[in-house]
């Protein structure tokens, strides 16, 4: 089971602080999970720019130039952020057994630990 999913919030926890022109303490939404790369994409994050070639739609408009989107960052340099209290938190698992039309089953639910700190 995945610690980070599409659509968590999570937050950048390596790499230059933000002072220094990086992307560290800053959080995002994922984008995508590239999960043969051990890579995710995060909204306004790892920001690159990109040269296309200069083309024509069939309508006559120019496109290409400079175009800057999110590329992806390491699983191990992002960290789920605790939906309580807005801090990045360790992932954690637990099995819990749901009833659905009569029929109770055990499943995985994953779940924010609490960090000695925020206690």
């Amino acid at each position: 089971m995945a610690n980070i999913k599409k659509g968590d919030l999570v937050q950048v926890i390596s790499g230059p602080s933000q002072a220094r022109g990086g992307d560290r303490g800053k959080q995002g939404k994922v984008i995508e999970v590239l999960v043969d790369q051990n890579r995710v994409i995060v909204e306004g994050v790892n920001y690159v720019t990109k040269h296309v070639k200069v083309g024509q739609t069939q309508r006559g408009a120019k496109t290409g130039g400079l175009e800057t989107h999110e590329a992806p960052i390491h699983v191990s340099n992002v960290a789920l952020v605790d939906p309580e209290t807005k801090k990045p938190t360790r992932v954690g698992f637990r099995e819990e057994k749901v009833t659905k039309d009569g029929v109770t089953k055990t499943v995985r639910v994953r779940y924010a630990k609490k960090s000695g700190k925020d206690l």
